[in-house]
C-alpha cells in the first residue's frame, strides 16, 4: 500500500511538472514560473505532512524519489560551477576587461563583502538583544546531544587553526585538485589560479601576440559553451525549485518551529535588515532598488529553497551580467568570493546572535561596549576565513564562538530549526554577492546602467 501512495505522490510531482511546462509553452515569463513552483511546492509538501508526518515511511519514500528532480537539480548547478568561474576570469583577462582595475576590483568587492558582514553582526546583535534571546532556555533532546557531540569532536580544528592559517588555506597548492572542488576553499582557489593564468597570458601576449590571439580564441569558445550549458540548466529552476520546497514542507519539524518560533522570527527579522541595507546602498549608488528586487528575485528564491550558495552561483553570476549590467569579471569576483568570504547571513547576522544569547552563561555582559565592538571585529575578521575549517554558519559560529571563549554547546541546540533559518541565510548571502558587485561595478566604470534600468528580465 504504501508502495502505491509513493507512486501517487510521484505522479502529482509530475502532473504540477507538466503544469509548469504548459506555463512555459505559453511564454509566461520566467519569474512567474519560478514563484508558481515555489507555492505549488510549499502546497503539495504541506498536504503530504499533514497526511503522512514527517518520519512516515510514505513520506520519505516520496521525498527520495522527489530528490531526483530537486538534488539533481543542484548537482547539475554545481557541475559547472568550477569551469564557469575559472573560464570566465580568464576570459576576462583575454577581454582586456580588468587589466587596469584587477587590485580596485578585489580591494572593493572583498571590501564590501566584509563590510555589510560587520554591519549584519551589528544588526545579529540588535535582533537578539531587542526579542530578548537567553541562550539559557534552550533544552536538548536526542538530536541535539548529538549534534553537540559531532561538534565537539571538530571544534579542535577550529581551535587549532590560526586566522593566518586560514587565510594560507586559500592559497591553491594543486589547481585540478581545487577544479574537483575537494577542499572548502576550492572555489576561491580557483578564481585565485585563473588571475594568475590570466597575468600570466598579458605577459605572453606582450612577448608572443601570436600564441596569445590563439589563447584567447580557445577562451572564448570555451565561454560560450559554457555559458550554453548554465542556460540550458537554468531552464530547469521551475521544476527544480518545486522538488526542493516541497521536500522543505513535507520534512520540517512544525513543532520544533513554533517552541523556537522567538529565534526563528529574531533571526528573519534581523536577515530582512540586512536586506533592506543592500537596497540602501544601491540607492546611495544612485541605483533604483525595486529594479535589483523585481530583477534578483529568482535568483535569490533558488537561493532561499535550495539553501546552497554555491548551487546558486550560475544564477547569480547570469542575473549580475544579464539583468544588472555587471562586467563578466567582476560579477565572477563577487560571486566566487561571495561563496567564502563576507556571508552576510552565515558568518554575519548568525554568529553575532549566538554570542549574544551564551555570553550571560558566560558571565559577560552582552550589551557592554567592549564586548560589542570585540564581537563585530572578530565575526568580520573570521568571516574571511570560515571556508578554512569547513564553510557555512556552524563553523562560522564555531570560530565566533570559540575566539571569544564562550560555550558551543547552543550550535546544536538549534539543529531543528537550522533548514528554515538556512534558508534565509542563504538568500542573504547571495544578495550580498550580487549587491558587491553591482557597486563594485558601478564604482569601476564598468557598469551598463541602461541595462540595469531596463524593466524586463532577460529570459534564460
Amino acid at each position: 500500500m504504501n508502495t502505491f501512495l509513493i507512486f501517487v505522490n510521484a505522479a502529482v510531482l509530475l502532473l504540477l511538472m507538466f503544469g509548469l511546462f504548459l506555463m512555459q509553452k505559453k511564454h509566461v515569463s520566467f519569474s512567474k514560473r519560478v514563484f508558481s513552483g515555489l507555492g505549488l511546492g510549499i502546497i503539495f509538501g504541506y498536504i503530504i505532512h499533514v497526511i503522512y508526518g514527517t518520519g512516515h515511511e510514505v513520506t520519505v519514500g516520496t521525498i527520495d524519489w522527489f530528490s531526483i528532480v530537486g538534488s539533481g537539480y543542484v548537482k547539475l548547478l554545481q557541475m559547472v560551477v568550477m569551469p564557469l568561474i575559472f573560464i570566465s576570469i580568464v576570459g576576462a583577462f583575454t577581454k582586456l576587461k580588468l587589466t587596469k582595475n584587477i587590485g580596485k576590483i578585489s580591494f572593493l568587492v572583498i571590501g564590501i563583502l566584509l563590510g555589510t558582514t560587520a554591519i549584519s553582526a551589528a544588526i545579529g546583535v540588535g535582533s537578539a538583544l531587542g526579542f530578548g534571546l537567553d541562550g539559557i532556555e534552550l533544552t536538548s533532546g536526542d538530536a541535539e546531544n548529538a549534534r553537540n557531540e559531532q561538534l565537539q569532536e571538530r571544534v579542535v580544528t577550529v581551535e587549532n587553526m590560526t586566522i593566518p592559517q586560514q587565510i594560507l588555506e586559500l592559497i591553491p597548492s594543486n589547481p585540478f585538485l581545487d577544479l574537483t572542488g575537494a577542499r572548502a576553499t576550492s572555489t576561491i582557489a580557483v578564481v585565485i589560479f585563473a588571475a594568475i593564468v590570466g597575468i600570466g597570458y598579458l605577459g605572453v601576449r606582450r612577448k608572443d601576440p601570436e600564441h596569445a590571439e590563439f589563447f584567447a580564441k580557445i577562451i572564448d569558445s570555451l565561454y560560450t559553451v559554457i555559458m550554453r550549458v548554465v542556460t540550458l540548466i537554468l531552464r530547469l529552476t521551475p521544476y527544480g525549485i518545486l522538488a526542493i520546497i516541497t521536500k522543505v514542507a513535507a520534512t520540517s519539524d512544525y513543532d520544533a518551529i513554533i517552541k523556537l518560533g522567538k529565534f526563528v522570527v529574531a533571526s528573519y527579522v534581523a536577515l530582512i535588515l540586512v536586506f533592506i541595507i543592500h537596497l540602501l546602498l544601491l540607492s546611495f549608488a544612485k541605483l533604483n532598488p525595486v529594479n535589483y528586487v523585481k530583477k534578483g528575485l529568482p535568483t535569490l528564491t533558488f537561493a532561499f529553497t535550495s539553501r546552497t550558495s554555491a548551487g546558486t552561483l550560475p544564477m547569480t553570476i547570469k542575473t549580475q551580467t544579464k539583468d544588472f549590467g555587471v562586467s563578466e569579471g567582476i560579477a565572477n569576483f563577487a560571486g566566487s568570493f561571495g561563496l567564502s568570504i563576507g556571508q552576510n547571513g552565515c558568518a554575519g547576522v548568525y554568529p553575532a546572535m549566538l554570542a549574544v544569547m551564551v555570553a550571560p552563561a558566560a558571565g559577560v555582559d552582552p550589551t557592554s561596549p567592549s564586548f560589542l565592538i570585540s564581537l563585530i571585529l572578530v565575526v568580520a575578521i573570521s568571516s574571511f576565513g570560515v571556508a578554512g575549517v569547513g564553510g557555512g554558519a556552524t563553523f562560522a559560529a564555531l570560530i565566533v564562538l570559540s575566539v571569544m571563549n564562550l560555550p558551543i554547546a547552543i550550535v546544536g541546540l538549534l539543529i531543528s530549526v537550522e533548514p528554515l533559518i538556512d534558508m534565509g541565510r542563504t538568500a542573504v548571502n547571495v544578495s550580498g554577492a550580487m549587491t558587491s558587485g553591482v557597486l563594485t561595478s558601478r564604482a569601476t566604470g564598468e557598469f551598463e546602467h541602461e541595462v540595469y534600468q531596463q524593466q524586463n528580465v532577460v529570459e534564460v
